[in-house]
């Protein structure tokens, strides 16, 4: 006998059985044909779990699960939009049953279509500069047009500007919050989550409608975040930031990690640089690199026309463009490099916008441009902008 949405939701509101518990009994059941559903599930359960679970099987209308597995199937009717996802729903991600602690339900809330697409993780600093910022769209805005969803945690920053792009472009996204799918979190994305619903989008969350975000839930949002999706991209982070979090659990997940070269000098730039470094990220450049990276996933091929894609750089190595301690303090050549970007700056600080418009390259190739500059000493970050250092 299968399980069905109203035995999910049994098992999802019984006291004391969590993901990580419920993980070993979901493999049985997936792998094992004697754990039948329920007598199997009774037997391999403790004593205190298997009682009350007994107690809604048998007599429902005494137990208290029974108010809130009746609460969310009347909220799944309440609205078309409205989805109880679980495993076994046509629609329910298979990638999370590859995490140690998957959850037991969804709610979900919009277009279940998007679930049908390969999804790329975009996560980054809610304090993003203004090149974060416009990275973070135009990497989501190519994900999107190669046939990928993108899905993030809805928060302010890097989160809510590449969904926001996603959907400018006709794209689809996947919010994945900390608080029920009817709650506005953050308050200041009231439009965004409205734009999310009135398009491709889905919001999706392990808590029921009205419940409300709490610090404690945002580090098992985001397990969420990377496990739906194949790959994960930090577009800015610093030190110590949930995005790093995010990285880790996707490495955990053996999922591809990406991340986005900044300035050394810039502090929403270390945690990049550091994943970098120690060889948890790939360096990316544009989305070619990642699609590289992502070819045993199978992701859908490159658009016929890329004329709207960066051309791609010809740096050096990744090493090289991070450097050891010595390389980024050693002293410039005799001669300047033969660069249009160098040649655009003075000693009068330029802005990363100005720059675009000078050169007619894009803001990933003027940040990776400015990054080799910057080691091998020929340019300086300041107020205002890159200035050309003195010799």
């Amino acid at each position: 006998m299968t399980l069905g949405v109203r035995d999910w939701l049994a098992l999802n509101a019984l006291p004391g059985l969590g993901p990580a518990r419920l993980m070993p009994l979901m493999r049985r059941w997936r792998e094992d044909d004697d754990l039948h559903w329920p007598q199997g599930w009774l037997a391999a359960l403790p004593l205190s779990l298997s009682q009350p679970l007994r107690l809604w099987l048998e007599h429902p209308a005494r137990s208290p699960l029974t108010v809130s597995v009746d609460a969310a199937i009347a909220w799944e009717r309440d609205d078309t939009r409205h989805h109880l996802l679980h495993p076994g729903h046509p629609a329910w991600p298979e990638l999370l049953t590859q995490l140690p602690d998957p959850p037991t339900v969804l709610w979900a809330k919009g277009d279940l279509d998007v679930l049908a697409r390969p999804a790329m993780a975009v996560v980054g600093t809610r304090r993003p500069t203004r090149e974060g910022q416009d990275n973070a769209m135009r990497f989501a805005r190519e994900l999107v047009e190669r046939g990928f969803c993108i899905a993030s945690g809805m928060a302010l920053g890097i989160d809510g500007a590449a969904q926001r792009a996603a959907l400018q472009a006709g794209g689809a996204t996947i919010g994945v919050l900390g608080c029920g799918v009817d709650v506005i979190y953050p308050p200041r994305h009231a439009s965004l989550y409205r734009e999310l619903l009135a398009g491709q989008g889905l919001l999706l969350s392990e808590h029921p409608p009205e419940t409300r975000a709490h610090p404690r839930f945002f580090p098992r949002r985001n397990r969420l975040i990377t496990g739906l999706a194949q790959g994960v991209l930090v577009v800015e982070a610093a030190e110590k930031s949930g995005s790093l979090v995010s990285a880790r659990l996707a490495l955990e997940q053996d999922r591809e990690v990406f991340a986005i070269p900044g300035s050394i000098h810039n502090p929403q730039s270390t945690g990049c640089l550091r994943l970098i470094r120690q060889g948890e990220a790939a360096l990316v450049r544009h989305v070619d690199d990642m699609l590289a990276d992502l070819a045993p996933w199978q992701v859908p091929p490159s658009r016929s026309d890329l004329s709207s894609a960066s051309k791609p750089l010809q740096p050096s190595e990744a090493s090289r463009v991070l450097g050891s301690s010595s390389a980024a303090h050693q002293v410039p050549t005799e001669s300047a490099p033969d660069s249009p970007l160098l040649a655009a700056l003075t000693d009068a600080p330029t802005p990363v916008d100005l720059l675009v418009d000078l050169t007619g390259q894009s803001v990933a190739e003027l940040q990776l441009g400015l990054l080799e500059l910057e080691l091998d000493g020929w340019v300086a970050q300041t107020t205002g902008g890159w200035v050309r250092r003195g010799r």
